[in-house]
């Protein structure tokens, strides 16, 4: 297998400030793929802020009937994927010089822009403020409870900061730091106006991922499943975090794969805390004891900063006629999620490719 680690030219021009230039540009790299591959397009719901259709696209790189499949998603949080959709240029480019080969008996299968409407208009969730990544919940079911949301609600949506940082301060003395976390952002599933809401049906990119597992019988292969995601943890470092249960066997392949290196939220181990609705539990109930999922998250800023960029987010979203304040803002969201710093995107694209082949060699 040649699946050594590329070091040619690092290319941080690859990085777009706007969904439809990612699009394009993604688009013009499948096209140079050499060998076999099928793209499918998948339309959402809306128009992008220059009236452009939106839409997750897919490819498969690779043999239809192989019995490994790597599969790398992008934009599960929309404005999340401007990194995700350089990443995976970077990554298709490579292929197309050769310089990663697929084995014959391997695939890949990416996924870019799970969310395009967040990713079209720089906002993590999706048009009716679903939050995929704690959309994956048995709708059929009552639905999973956070006391703590409830009562820090009203705090977060105070327009004064200091008032509100002074809720928070108030509530992590009382509670400590990870019972904070979790109330704001292990999902909550009361409030459409609030962030992390997991919803009430099933969201486009839940949707896409379901349909993707039937469409290439997924079920029956081994996979490995990196779903790129930005903004939480150090500056430009990639945290690989397994939400898989610590005893099980995908969080055993995870560690075998990946090494050291790997966070288990349950563990206490990661930057993330545990949470609820997550993508990967749609990927977990199908993948067999060979097959793991993890997230490769690149950090930005502080934690503190995430919650407060997210919350004026929601805050502006919630009322009307106030366009000027949303797209100014939609810069902040832009910065924070994907920062307009060569350094960051040079550590973001070494540890994709690092990443990337640690998979291919684990499968």
């Amino acid at each position: 297998m040649s699946s050594h680690f590329p070091f040619t030219a690092i290319d941080t021009t690859l990085f777009s400030d706007r969904y439809a230039v990612g699009r394009q540009r993604w688009l013009a790299q499948v096209a140079q793929l050499p060998g076999h591959y099928r793209h499918i397009s998948y339309p959402c719901a809306g128009l992008g802020p220059e009236g452009e259709a939106l839409l997750t696209d897919t490819v498969w790189i690779g043999a239809e009937d192989a019995t490994k499949v790597l599969v790398l998603i992008a934009g599960t949080h929309g404005v999340e994927g401007f990194a995700g959709n350089a990443v995976e240029i970077d990554l298709l480019r490579l292929m197309a010089q050769e310089q990663i080969v697929i084995p014959a008996n391997a695939a890949v299968l990416m996924v870019h822009a799970l969310t395009p409407w967040g990713y079209a208009w720089r906002r993590r969730c999706d048009a009716d403020g679903v939050d995929l990544n704690r959309n994956v919940v048995d709708f059929a079911q009552p639905l999973p409870e956070n006391p703590g949301y409830e009562q820090l609600r009203p705090a977060l949506f105070l327009f004064d900061i200091r008032q509100r940082q002074a809720a928070f301060a108030d509530f992590t003395r009382q509670y400590g730091r990870e019972t904070f976390e979790r109330a704001i952002s292990a999902g909550q599933y009361t409030d459409p106006a609030g962030p992390f809401y997991g919803g009430r049906t099933p969201a486009h990119g839940r949707l896409v991922t379901e349909a993707l597992l039937n469409q290439y019988a997924l079920s029956q292969r081994d996979l490995a499943v990196i779903d790129l995601h930005t903004g939480l943890g150090s500056f430009g470092y990639g945290e690989i975090i397994c939400d898989h249960a610590p005893d099980s066997a995908g969080a055993a392949v995870a560690s075998r794969w990946y090494g050291g290196s790997v966070t288990l939220p349950l563990l206490g181990t990661s930057t993330s805390v545990p949470k609820l609705g997550l993508l990967d539990f749609a990927w977990h109930r199908i993948m067999n004891a060979h097959s793991c999922y993890v997230t490769l998250e690149f950090g930005t800023y502080r934690t503190l900063e995430l919650f407060e960029v997210l919350l004026q987010d929601h805050l502006l979203w919630s009322q009307s006629d106030n366009i000027p304040a949303r797209t100014a803002h939609s810069q902040l969201m832009l910065e924070h999620f994907c920062p307009n710093d060569v350094a960051w995107q040079e550590m973001v694209l070494v540890r994709a490719r690092q990443v990337f082949t640690q998979a291919l060699r684990g499968l």
